[in-house]
């Protein structure tokens, strides 16, 4: 399983926090494409992750993403905007292991400043155990998991319906906007290492020369 963490520029001392806990699993990973320390130049933005995050599960590069913010909100709402992402906000281990059985997503939204306190990092050990622990999308309670597959079937189809395609949402953004990731060598190099997965990847390529 690949794993991307997608860390921005307010929350990213944390980043050290997650590699930890994600590194105690041996079928994970780890892909890490955001920052890490505060004083990297060309600093991301949760608009920036939220993006990026976009583009790594578009792409198929990842199966994962694992980012967030301040709050966990900001970065929910950015990544939420394109196909393809349904992401949970996780304070906790059951927000983790509800969000994995009912909704089955493929990203999560941190809270990486807000309460994030004395044994925060424990808390995140604890929030993957959860997130991991059992097949995900098997419901919950049991006699609704049909039911909670079918809503997650037809969201699916919403997501399809409701968004431009990420190439065209990517080319409609401000050059203010992409330019950071741009400056991103790490996340490019990593995209053009990928152009033979898919024509998308490719798309995304030219768009962010």
């Amino acid at each position: 399983m690949k794993i991307a963490i997608v860390n921005e520029v307010s929350a990213c001392v944390k980043n050290k926090d997650i590699v930890k806990a994600l590194e105690a699993y041996e079928n994970v990973e780890i892909l890490n494409m955001g920052m890490h320390e505060p004083t990297e130049e060309n600093p991301l933005t949760y608009i920036q992750t939220g993006i990026m995050s976009a583009i790594l599960l578009n792409c198929g590069i990842c199966d994962f993403v694992v980012g967030g913010c301040g709050t966990g909100q900001g970065y929910l709402n950015v990544v939420m905007q394109f196909p393809n992402v349904f992401c949970g906000l996780i304070q906790e281990p059951l927000d983790a292991w509800l969000f994995s059985q009912i909704n089955g997503g493929n990203c999560i939204s941190l809270a990486l400043n807000k309460g994030y306190g004395w044994a925060a990092d424990i808390n995140l050990q604890y929030i993957f155990e959860k997130l991991f622990k059992d097949p995900a999308g098997q419901g919950y309670p049991l006699e609704r998991a049909q039911s909670q597959q079918h809503s997650k079937a037809m969201l699916e189809k919403l997501s399809g319906h409701t968004h431009k395609t990420l190439a065209q949402a990517l080319k409609d953004l401000d050059e203010e906007v992409l330019a950071p990731i741009r400056k991103r060598v790490d996340f490019i190099a990593l995209l053009e290492e990928n152009t033979e997965k898919n024509e998308l990847v490719r798309e995304i390529c030219e768009i962010l020369k």
